[in-house]
């Protein structure tokens, strides 16, 4: 933390707290047709970045579980028709996982949710014009984790 503002360190962390209860809060006011947990949501959106696919190995990473949890964690949301997984035609002996066209849908119902409920908290909050900016930089440093 060293050269850090320690002023800035503890708005920030406030933040995320706030950004994962807003984030859980939403997900239960999407009830019980979405039934997901925390780590899930996780994965809907590390899957959601890549249409492509992505290797379970790097979708544990992302949301930092081991690779046999992470594929049990899979397993589940295929049963439900969230995500599916196969055979990686560069790698045979690699998984690629990605969003069903059901699991998108969870994801954006969620992302909407969330982002109704951030202007509704901020609309009423005069920002600096440079306030935007300045988030987006931190927001940049904080991609690793998203």
């Amino acid at each position: 933390m060293e050269g850090a503002d320690p002023d800035l360190v503890d708005v920030l962390e406030r933040l995320v707290y706030g950004a994962v209860g807003l984030t859980t809060v939403t997900i239960e006011e999407a009830g019980s047709a979405v039934d997901l947990t925390f780590a899930q949501w996780r994965v809907l959106v590390v899957l959601g970045e890549r249409r492509s696919g992505i290797r379970v190995g790097v979708v544990a990473a992302r949301i930092g579980a081991a690779v046999p949890s992470t594929s049990r964690l899979l397993s589940r949301m295929e049963r439900r028709g969230l995500v599916r997984s196969e055979r990686d035609a560069a790698d045979r002996r690699a998984t690629l996982v990605r969003l069903t066209p059901a699991g998108d849908r969870v994801r954006r119902r969620i992302v909407e949710r969330r982002r109704a409920r951030i202007a509704e908290l901020v609309a009423d909050i005069p920002a600096p014009h440079d306030l935007a900016p300045a988030l987006r930089g931190i927001a940049t440093a904080f991609d690793a984790y998203a």
